[in-house]
């Protein structure tokens, strides 16, 4: 079972959803800019693709800069809780399958789930 975490508006997200259509796998699809993860989804993801939550910031965003998220004081935690109230933070897309993630940044990155 995969699930993507998808935006349909980003041209990155779109290939690697092809991608995955491509190698017969049929992904749950998570419009998360409609239903943002949780918290506790969201930290749980981060554990899966091995990386910290400044790694999955998108700091072109305005709510980036707004928010003051390139203070380097700023805990996992707090990176966690500004993507929860603000997922258009959250790079994009990730594909999950299992105990194991990975950014579809290139969309390449996904054979290596397949």
């Amino acid at each position: 079972m995969y699930t993507i975490y998808h935006n349909p508006r980003c041209s990155k997200s779109r290939q690697t959803l092809a991608l995955l259509e491509e190698a017969g796998v049929e992904p749950e699809i998570v419009l998360y800019l409609d239903t943002p993860p949780t918290k506790t989804a969201l930290q749980s993801l981060l554990k899966k693709l091995g990386i910290s939550a400044r790694e999955l910031l998108r700091k072109g965003e305005e709510a980036y800069k707004a928010n003051g998220l390139n203070d380097k004081t700023l805990t996992d935690e707090a990176l966690v809780e500004a993507m929860v109230a603000f997922p258009k933070l959250i790079e994009r897309p990730i594909v999950v399958k299992g105990d194991e993630a990975i950014l579809g940044r290139p969309p390449e990155n996904v054979k290596a789930l397949l």
